[in-house]
This record gives structure tokens, C-alpha cells and sequence, in this order.
């Protein structure tokens, strides 16, 4: 079936391991990107092309051949995310913590493999709801994970839970009463579940990026995940995760150069300052914008699939080794850790390229192009917002680190409250000590 496409498998009704089939089909992404506009000025969140994705089992691209999914390569699946970005980049990236999830599946026991592969060819998606809004030290969670007549109860609230409000579950960090941290995956209906549509960021706006409550919510069968600190799991995971927002940028930067040409082609007005007069698409520096924008996103989208290539080399190279077993306790191969220092490399270049994209978008049409029915700010807020996620300048300083030290990356793992260095708790002491004589005087 690889001549097919997903929406054309689902609507003949074959079962989840035909219908994840390599590509989404054009028709589906068109109509997607037919309503994204209408969707981001009613701040509509995109329930339809989700559950049609669902349908289609996207979230089922991959799952490993040898539990009946089409197995694709990390950059066949970066292929398709660029796809479906530029059709509508919210609908690709509320989908980042799912594939996520499925990556981080390979390194769990055979039981729980098994269990959630099967969940996901059913067309089940899996939210992420990772990080805490504030008041929890850095390392450290205040969601906790408890057991109670043998069930696991999660307690905790969690923000930045991109696509939980879209998905079956979510995958939950928490700490647990006896010290260490895991991974539980949580029903979404479950009872004490409270999802809240409360993202306010200016792009991005339709992910679901909102607060989700946990109060005493019993975990799902096989879903209490053990993941080992600078293990292949999260080395891998987290470069995963790094890769999936620029793929993310990527689209972003094609639908601006798209909507950008179709502007022009159609443009009957002009100025006379232009010097010549003609229609914008015959104007030779319109068309240097135009192309301009082009070579940038070829550019941007080139980085990305050679970042996907690696990573699928450095996956390879530590399964070969074992590090997918349960227990494994050898040291990582070499090439396991390019994954994390080619994305870092991509991270300080690419945003910088899309987001200039979306920028030159403006240079092309005049005000016109600011008018709020077009939507054509989203992109570049779109762009904007995904670049935030990590501070480039940490990335920058990593990779020089690496080059001029050989200090290995290390991928995002922890955000919380800084805390004090020894020297600043000695200061505050001192203050604290000098205001207490400064009183009694």
C-alpha cells in the first residue's frame, strides 16, 4: 500500500496497519489548510482535522513494523509534519507530544510496548503535560504520584499541555512520595482529569496549550514509566523533541512563501514609486523578495531533513547496541549523541531563517497584507512562538562548549524555579544578619 494515501485507506475501511500508510493524502491537507484561517481568527480549536488525523491513524506513522505499524524513518515522519504544518502548523505541533510518547515506547518493556502500540494503531493519541507553570525547583516536580490499594493516583497541575485537550490520554511527569521521578499516562476523561482551554500565547494559538488538573486521577493500565537519567530514552527524546518544532518552523515558512506568491500573482494595484509601474508579479524586486523567501525556507527545510537523518542513524546505532532493552547499563554509543548536537545546531540557525521568511512576507504587498480577515500576522507569531520554546543563546553556548571543549549537549530535561548558588545564600545571610542588628539598633 505505500502508492496510497492515509485518508484514502481509512475511507475504504482497512484495518490500523493498512491505514497508516506513508502519506497524508493532498486532499485532506487542503482541506485543513482551507479552514485554518477561519479557525485562527474564531480562535476555533481544530477538534475536526484532529479527528479526522485520528481516523486516518497519523499518530500511528511510527510504530515499529514488527508491531503492525508502517514503521516509517524519523525523517519520513519530519517529511509529513512539514506537510501538515504548512497546511496549519497548530494541528501539526498539538501532536508533538504524542509522537513523543511513541518514541520514548521502544524502551519499555515488552508488556507495556505491546499495550500502547496497539492503543495507537487503534487511532489513540497520547497529550503531554510535562511542565509545572511555576514553584517547582528546577529537577524537582510538585505533581506526585502516590499508590493507594495498589492503584496509582496522580495529583498535580501541569501547564504547556500542548494537544491534551485533543488527545485519549496524557503522559504526566511526576515525582514520587519516596523520592525519584516518572512518567504516568492518565486517561483524559478519568475521573479528578480537569482539562482548561487557557493558553493565551499570540501564536500558536490553537495547540490546547492550556493547564490540566490532576486530583487523586488513577493512572492507566501500564502506564507507570520508568525512564533512566541520561539514558538512550531520553537522549533520544529530547532531540526528538527539538526536531519536531523545527519541522513544525519549516511549515510555517513554506505557507508563508505560498500565501505570499499567490498574493502577488493576483495583486492589480501598485505604486508609483516602484519606478516601472508593472504588476506586482512582473517586478523584478517583488520577485527577489519572493524569491528570497524561497531560498531561506529551502534552506531552513534542507537543515531539518539532515537533522532527521541523523537522528534515525543515531536511534539505529544504540539499538544495534541493545540500549532498548530493559537493564541495559553499558555506555551509549558515540553516535547516539549526535542526534542532540546536530538539532542544537539547527535550533540557532533555522528560527532565524523562517522567522525572516515571515517577516519579508510584509515587504511584499503593501498594508494590505496587515489586514486581519488575510491572518497573514499568524505566521510570523506562529514562528515566533515555536522559536521561544528553548532560548536559542543556551543552544548557541552549548554547541560552543562542544566544539572548543568536546563537552557533550545535554537536551532539555528539567524547567522549574533557579536556585540559589552558595555564594548568594551566604549573601542573604549576611543581609539577613545585617538587618537584624540594623532592628535591634
Amino acid at each position: 500500500m505505500s502508492t496510497e494515501t492515509i485518508s484514502a485507506a481509512a475511507a475504504a475501511g482497512v484495518g490500523p496497519v493498512e491505514a497508516a500508510a506513508p502519506r497524508l493524502s493532498e486532499e485532506l491537507l487542503e482541506e485543513i489548510a482551507a479552514g485554518a484561517v477561519q479557525r485562527e481568527l474564531e480562535r476555533e480549536l481544530p477538534f475536526e482535522p484532529v479527528r479526522q488525523l485520528d481516523a486516518a491513524r497519523f499518530g500511528a506513522l511510527r510504530v515499529p513494523a514488527e508491531y503492525g505499524g508502517p514503521g516509517l524513518s524519523i525523517e519520513q515522519l519530519v517529511t509529513e509534519l512539514i506537510r501538515l504544518a504548512e497546511a496549519d502548523s497548530n494541528v501539526a505541533h498539538l501532536y508533538r507530544g504524542h509522537f513523543g510518547f511513541v518514541e520514548a515506547i521502544r524502551f519499555q518493556p515488552e508488556e507495556v510496548r505491546a499495550h500502547w502500540y496497539s492503543q495507537v494503531l487503534d487511532g489513540r493519541t497520547v497529550g503531554n503535560a510535562s511542565t509545572e507553570k511555576g514553584g517547582n525547583a528546577l529537577g524537582e516536580l510538585n505533581t506526585v504520584l502516590t499508590e493507594e490499594d495498589g492503584r496509582p493516583l496522580l495529583t498535580g497541575e501541569k501547564f504547556y499541555c500542548t494537544g491534551t485537550i485533543f488527545s485519549d490520554y496524557t503522559r504526566v511527569s511526576a515525582s514520587r512520595a519516596e523520592g525519584g521521578r516518572k512518567f504516568a499516562v492518565v486517561a483524559v476523561d478519568a475521573p479528578g482529569v480537569t482539562v482548561h482551554d487557557d493558553w493565551d500565547g499570540f501564536g500558536q494559538r490553537l495547540t490546547g496549550t492550556g493547564t490540566t488538573e490532576f486530583d487523586r486521577a488513577e493512572v492507566a493500565p501500564h502506564g507507570v514509566l520508568d525512564r533512566v537519567v541520561g539514558g538512550h530514552e531520553a537522549v533520544h527524546e529530547a532531540a526528538f523533541f527539538q526536531l519536531y518544532l523545527l519541522a513544525a518552523q519549516v511549515g510555517v515558512a513554506k505557507a508563508a512563501v505560498r500565501d505570499a506568491a499567490a498574493l502577488v500573482a493576483t495583486r492589480r494595484r501598485t505604486f508609483n514609486t516602484s519606478g516601472s509601474g508593472q504588476l506586482f508579479r512582473e517586478d523584478p524586486l517583488i520577485q527577489q523578495i519572493i524569491g528570497t523567501m524561497s531560498a531561506k525556507t529551502f534552506a531552513a527545510e534542507a537543515t531539518v531533513l539532515e537533522v532527521a537523518r541523523i537522528q534515525d542513524r543515531a536511534l539505529a546505532a544504540g539499538l544495534a547496541a541493545g540500549t532498548d532493552r530493559p537493564g541495559f547499563s553499558g555506555e551509549l554509543p558515540e553516535e547516539v549523541y549526535d542526534a542532540e548536537i546536530a538539532v542544537e545546531r539547527a535550533h540557532v540557525t533555522v528560527p532565524d531563517l523562517v522567522i525572516g521568511v515571515t517577516q519579508e512576507l510584509f515587504q511584499t504587498v503593501g498594508a494590505s497584507a496587515t489586514m486581519r480577515p488575510k491572518a497573514l500576522d499568524r505566521h510570523w507569531r506562529n514562528a515566533q512562538t515555536i522559536a521561544t520554546h528553548n532560548p536559542i543563546v543556551f543552544r548557541a553556548r552549548s554547541i560552543g562548549d562542544y566544539e572548543i571543549n568536546g563537552t557533550l549537549p545535554e537536551g532539555l530535561n528539567a524547567i522549574g524555579d533557579a536556585q540559589k548558588t552558595e555564594a548568594q545564600k551566604t549573601d542573604a545571610q549576611k543581609t539577613d544578619a545585617q538587618g537584624t542588628t540594623e532592628e535591634k539598633n
